[in-house]
């Protein structure tokens, strides 16, 4: 491994201490009484509107589906969340399925350095090459069983046509790792401490609810401006 790649992980890692206690301090309810799947109730929460006013600011967020969309769904997820992977297939599914819904992705690397390693060649592939590539990343990493770092997420990045030495260079720069910094603060202002975590409208959701239920979820914020009308 070389110093540059050394480095990389090192700065990496340092990213994850202490980005959960924010969030880990405050808790969810039911604002709404919405289930999931599987029939139980879903943690939500009401959220301030000037915050999730601020999340389209943010930098690197990937999105699939029309930039002039109603509804944006954003997820916040870990590329080692084993919910995740299952949130990953369906986000597809509805992306395909909706044609008019916004899918916004962000990082919240909670569960471990490896994870934040990952999201960081995933926000320099968005930097490289957009949010389409970023979106056949994410779908194509979290497709796959076992944990996901920063080696294995640069192997992933050169299959879509970018040498590893040239991801690395922009996953080490400052801009990704302001970009990845700020996405985390914004879970953790919003108390986002489980993932996949979801915003829609001016709520929170925490934990994959399941397609079923986000549809219903995303009809009623159509219908009447909340997840539960």
């Amino acid at each position: 491994m070389n110093i540059n790649r050394r480095r990389f992980l090192a700065i990496t890692a340092a990213l994850t201490v202490g980005s959960g206690s924010v969030a880990l301090a405050q808790g969810y309810g039911q604002a709404f009484r919405v289930d999931n799947d599987d029939g139980r109730p879903v943690a939500n929460s009401r959220l301030p509107g000037e915050i999730v006013g601020e999340i389209p600011a943010l930098r690197g967020i990937t999105y699939v589906g029309p930039a002039q969309a109603e509804t944006t769904l954003y997820e916040f997820f870990d590329y080692n969340c084993p919910y995740c992977r299952k949130a990953a297939a369906d986000m597809a599914s509805l992306a395909a399925s909706d044609e008019t819904l916004r899918i916004g992705l962000i990082n919240n690397p909670i569960l471990s350095p490896q994870s934040a390693q990952a999201a960081k060649v995933a926000l320099a592939l968005q930097r490289k090459l957009g949010s389409a590539a970023a979106w056949s990343f994410y779908q194509t990493v979290l497709a796959k069983p076992g944990k996901i770092d920063g080696i294995g997420a640069l192997q992933a990045a050169a299959k879509l046509g970018v040498p590893p030495v040239e991801i690395e260079a922009i996953a080490d720069s400052d801009e990704v790792r302001l970009a990845l910094k700020t996405q985390m603060r914004m879970a953790a202002d919003l108390g986002l401490s489980a993932t996949p975590s979801y915003v829609l409208g001016n709520a929170g959701l925490l934990g994959h609810p399941g397609p079923k239920a986000l549809a219903r979820m995303i009809a009623a914020t159509r219908r009447c401006d909340q997840i539960a009308c």
